[in-house]
């Protein structure tokens, strides 16, 4: 795809969570520095990306998508950084830096996430939006981020850990640990713009299949890619005896499988009477990315 768009909504994402942290009264500096570091260091802003692309396609003013696109990313910092602990991944390297407990330390980088995670939903709620579009903003976030969504899909993957657990059972996390949130994505961008339930229909059906694919493209990539490029150390799901699914599948297959879903995600976008051709771009993308 051409990577223009998504540049200038990485820049624009970028340019408003920096400005709403350092509107931020600074009680304790270094708490304040271990947020900025998990949450500004780089990133792909995939989750703010989904929020624009969605909500331009359906005819909203990008200045009323920041809040959301700022809070998804916030929820989608905070649970990085938590990933990265002793206590789940015990990873050293994120983003091609130290983790945030690495720079830190173990408890800054606790306080952080939390921080993060509750700086999410303050950001929702500045948002010049009517109340009810708000609440409904809220549950999304908070379904798509907590014990029904990504920390119950962590909590199913930690579980799964030095176990053979089928395709189904391995769907069923990553549906919740990755897909929940790129779902709420675009959802987010639905209420905001108040599509019909159709049209809902068909982008919870889109969202649904990328989520998925974007999560099996992971998987691949830590198979055939390299540390230098990820970011992150290559191998570590293998490492850490997770169950994958080129582990699963066969790296064939699992190429197969995530080429199969992003064509479910481009069926649901033809049916919608929009100009789809960015996100059909991302769709493609997402499973020829190299991190």
């Amino acid at each position: 795809m051409d990577l223009t768009q998504l540049a200038q909504y990485q820049e624009r994402v970028n340019d408003f969570l920096g400005q709403q942290l350092s509107q931020q009264t600074i009680n304790e500096p270094t708490l304040h520095q271990a947020m900025e570091y998990g949450l500004l260091l780089g990133g792909k802003r995939v989750r703010p990306f989904l929020v624009y692309a969605t909500g331009e396609m359906l005819g909203v003013d990008l200045a009323q998508l920041d809040h959301a696109a700022g809070s998804i990313e916030a929820i989608h910092a905070y649970s990085l950084i938590h990933d990265d602990l002793p206590a789940m991944d015990d990873d050293a390297l994120r983003r091609g830096q130290p983790t945030c407990h690495v720079q830190f330390d173990e408890a800054t980088a606790i306080l952080a996430g939390d921080a993060l995670q509750t700086f999410a939903f303050e950001l929702l709620c500045q948002a010049q939006l009517e109340p009810q579009q708000q609440i409904k903003l809220v549950k999304i976030l908070a379904n798509a981020s907590g014990y029904h969504g990504m920390c119950g899909g962590q909590a199913l993957d930690i579980a799964a850990t030095n176990k053979q657990i089928s395709l189904t059972q391995l769907q069923q996390i990553h549906r919740h640990k990755t897909g929940a949130l790129l779902q709420a994505a675009v959802e987010m961008a639905c209420v905001i713009a108040k599509v019909s339930p159709q049209e809902l229909k068909l982008l919870q059906q889109f969202s649904a299949a990328i989520g998925l694919a974007f999560q099996v493209q992971d998987d691949i990539l830590d198979v055939i890619g390299d540390t230098k490029t990820l970011g992150k150390p290559q191998g570590s799901d293998i490492e850490a005896n997770k169950s994958t699914y080129p582990a699963l599948l066969g790296l064939a297959q699992a190429q197969d499988k995530a080429q199969q879903l992003i064509e479910q995600a481009l069926h649901a976008l033809d049916a919608l009477p929009y100009n789809s051709e960015l996100l059909k771009d991302f769709s493609r993308f997402i499973i020829s990315r190299n991190q």
